[in-house]
């Protein structure tokens, strides 16, 4: 499947839809992995190593917005890229959340917890961005490069 049947409605202020539009024109350096549903991206900052985000195709707000069909397979690719982040990152365990408070599109973000973590009890937005967003925790190109194809090396399909 290539990017450029790419069919869904986006909008133009939308956080997400520019980075799918980046995605379609080949600009996103943080792209992985084009799904049925989705597009699997690493995060911009990685304080949490092999943090990754799936972006659903579809801009809508809500899981129950999608159609039966669309979001069975949207889960069921979540939890792939979730597995592939276990298997490639080896953490203690995975965090998963669908907030959209701040970005009102679907979009799944898949985070790898660390015994070393700074909180490693709570969840990461209990971190200040300040501290979550620092310029060192943004990886320079080569280790983009590495994270990604790391996560692509485990992603699996059936």
């Amino acid at each position: 499947m290539g990017r450029s049947n790419y069919y869904y409605k986006m909008l133009k202020n939308c956080l997400i839809c520019q980075r799918i539009r980046e995605i379609i024109k080949n600009t996103n350096p943080y792209f992985v992995s084009e799904l049925e549903t989705g597009y699997v991206v690493m995060a911009d900052y990685q304080l949490f190593r092999g943090y990754a985000i799936f972006l659903c195709k579809e801009h809508k707000n809500e899981l129950h917005q999608l159609k039966t069909d669309f979001k069975r397979k949207f889960l069921e690719e979540t939890s792939l890229v979730a597995e592939a982040v276990f298997r490639a990152f080896k953490p203690k365990k995975l965090n998963y959340e669908l907030l959209g408070n701040k970005d009102a599109h679907l979009h799944w973000h898949i985070i790898p917890r660390y015994r070393d973590d700074p909180k490693p009890l709570e969840p990461i937005w209990s971190l200040s961005p300040r501290v979550r967003n620092l310029e060192k925790y943004k990886p320079a190109a080569d280790e983009l490069e590495c994270l990604k194809s790391r996560l692509r090396s485990t992603l699996c399909f059936e």
